[in-house]
């Protein structure tokens, strides 16, 4: 592989849903885990089916199977740590996989405007076709245009006081 070839590439993680694969950019996944114990809560998103903890912090686990091939996982063989970006920082979820994930080197072709929202490009690999997942369309988050900045909020609550 040529120099010129492998600054066009970019990394990205290959991730199995059932019979499907789709990619997310290495840039953007923390770690590969187990399965482990998820704390479920009754008043929660349909988005969000509970938490686990790792490493400290307290993780969504965002099943998108359901909104990626239409049904939900039974069964887990990893949990995806992936980070979602905000203007103002970021968040780690956990996305559930059924099979081993992969890291390649690909070229990725940007997404159309035809294309989904959940989409951010796609990728050719071993004569496959794959969607590269935007996880800040795909799962659920804090809306920047809706929620206030720290310094509003606490102009807000002084006023309220």
């Amino acid at each position: 592989m040529s120099p010129q070839t492998q600054t066009e590439s970019e990394s990205f993680v290959l991730l199995r849903l059932a019979e499907r694969r789709f990619a997310v950019a290495a840039c953007d996944i923390a770690e590969l885990v187990a399965p482990s114990r998820i704390f479920r809560f009754p008043h929660h998103t349909k988005e969000i089916e509970g938490v686990i903890l790792r490493r400290g912090r307290i993780v969504p686990v965002c099943d998108v199977a359901a909104r990626l091939i239409g049904k939900s996982l039974l069964s887990r063989r990893f949990y995806l740590i992936a980070q979602r970006r905000y203007t103002n920082g970021t968040e780690w979820i956990a996305l559930p996989v059924t099979g081993d994930c992969e890291l390649i080197f690909a070229e990725m072709i940007p997404a159309s405007e035809a294309d989904l929202p959940h989409v951010a490009g796609w990728l050719s690999h071993d004569g496959d076709v794959i969607e590269v997942l935007n996880l800040n369309a795909l799962t659920p988050g804090p809306n920047p245009t809706i929620l206030p900045a720290p310094t509003e909020a606490l102009q807000q609550q002084e006023a309220l006081s």
